[in-house]
């Protein structure tokens, strides 16, 4: 036997008044929510701002210059962060931007403030210019490797009288995956090698649209793999690498660490608190110089 179901009561005016404020609360709170990822999101970190004082960065300037590359077929700006003053004799630490990161925000108060803690062994600080994801490999879109090495670093070291037996090379991101690769092409060159979150990958299956142009460029110019088949001299020089606990890459990092230890190189990992950010990247750049100073310092005694 089937009841008949009592049609619902109409709503008053003071119930309805209620359900429409109620639902409007239910709104705002998605709304709010919603702001603060997408806030989160665009901020990239959950870190605290990094706070650098005008005193800190004092004692350093920020230069930049045009450079028309034949390798690259494209006039680029270089930034250069330099001690004041006379630098003739310093070293180099030629230090590769990451995928779509300007140079010259790069060169911001984090990057000065450390080479000013430096003081007088404190090195020139060269970032490249480039097309935004060359990955820092010669490929279709440019001969990228080969101006880092013979257009980039020859004229900095001309332009400013720097020491050309003292020079050791970094990146962050795709920057610091390129380190390793362009000191790869280049044995014997640099005194140090450091990546900081370095984009790396163990298959070109795994890799980002467009960091390298297909399967065979990929394992022409992977650092890991070059490493794990023993294609490549050893290094020899002192190696970092550091990344955030919460870095997508950071497997990859590990797997690479291995790798190197395996082959008996001077190699450390460095994990801390953070992701792929910005202000990842600030909160250690004074660690990042310092080693690549104490490096620099070790083989000019080294000489």
């Amino acid at each position: 036997m089937m009841c008949a179901m009592a049609a619902p009561r109409p709503l008053t005016p003071r119930a309805r008044v209620l359900r429409r404020a109620i639902a409007a609360v239910a709104v705002l709170l998605v709304l709010v929510t919603a702001v603060s990822v997408v806030a989160r999101s665009r901020s990239g970190s959950s870190l605290p701002p990094v706070e650098v004082s005008r005193a800190d960065v004092e004692g350093t300037v920020v230069l930049r210059y045009g450079l028309k590359s034949e390798a690259a077929g494209r006039r680029l700006v270089q930034t250069v962060v330099a001690p004041k003053g006379d630098v003739a004799g310093r070293p180099l630490l030629v230090f590769l931007p990451g995928k779509g990161q300007d140079p010259a925000r790069l060169a911001g108060d984090a990057l000065r403030a450390a080479v000013a803690k430096q003081g007088a062994k404190a090195p020139v600080v060269l970032l490249p210019a480039d097309d935004g994801g060359s990955y820092w490999h010669d490929r279709r879109s440019g001969k990228w490797a080969r101006y880092v090495l013979y257009e980039a670093i020859p004229k900095a070291i001309a332009r400013f009288g720097l020491d050309p037996e003292r020079m050791a090379i970094g990146g962050i991101s795709m920057g610091g995956a390129g380190a390793f690769a362009l000191a790869q092409d280049a044995p014997g060159r640099f005194c140090a090698v450091g990546g900081h979150s370095p984009a790396l990958w163990t298959s070109h299956g795994a890799t980002a649209p467009g960091a390298y142009d297909d399967a065979k460029d990929f394992r022409r110019n992977d650092p890991v793999g070059r490493v794990t088949r023993r294609e490549r001299q050893p290094y020899r020089v002192p190696l970092w690498i550091d990344a955030g606990r919460e870095d997508p890459f950071l497997t990859a990092s590990r797997t690479f660490a291995s790798a190197l230890d395996r082959r008996g190189e001077d190699v450390r990992l460095q994990l801390w608190s953070g992701g792929h950010e910005g202000r990842y990247w600030q909160r250690h750049m004074a660690r990042y110089l310092r080693f690549y100073a104490d490096a620099l310092a070790g083989c000019e005694r080294a000489g």
